[in-house]
């Protein structure tokens, strides 16, 4: 069953990349089967007392950090925030990203897909000149060889805190 959730976890998160990398745009129902999934997998693995509390956590420092784009946008940068700075695949692709671990690991890999994303547009806008970050697809490509690499033998656990 697990093994099932994982692989059709890998299809999803695929699926976003494909999407928003082609066309800058995904099908919203990827991000609610994505988050699905991603809670299923971490209540399986951690004491069900602790996954919600994490989970409550997790949506608070997402809530915390769209909060500050929000406001950095909107007064610094004086533009819309919804589909001009950020797109709402992106802000749902966050929450749902926010349901599957617990809140360090969260953390860790949260800021590695964007410092992920970042390196690969840096180098995707010198070869060509395209406008902005298929933000949710690159996290979700970056969430595809974490879990990828979770197949191999003995690696640490994802869900451990």
């Amino acid at each position: 069953m697990i093994l099932t959730i994982k692989i059709s976890l890998l299809i999803v998160l695929a699926l976003i990349t494909l999407q928003d990398i082609r066309e800058k745009k995904v099908s919203w129902v990827l991000f609610p089967i994505t988050g699905l999934l991603l809670f299923v997998l971490y209540e399986n693995k951690t004491i069900i007392q602790y996954s919600y509390i994490f989970l409550v956590m997790n949506i608070i420092l997402t809530t915390s950090i769209l909060a500050i784009l929000f406001l950095y946008t909107r007064i610094i940068r004086k533009m819309k925030f919804l589909n001009v700075s950020f797109g709402l695949g992106d802000v749902l692709f966050f929450y749902a990203f926010a349901l599957g671990f617990p809140t360090v690991t969260f953390l860790i890999l949260f800021v590695s897909s964007i410092i992920f994303s970042l390196m690969v547009s840096l180098i995707q806008k010198k070869k060509n000149k395209a406008n902005g970050i298929p933000l949710a697809g690159l996290m979700s490509l970056f969430l595809v060889f974490v879990f990828s690499i979770e197949f191999l033998p003995n690696q640490p656990s994802l869900y451990n805190f």
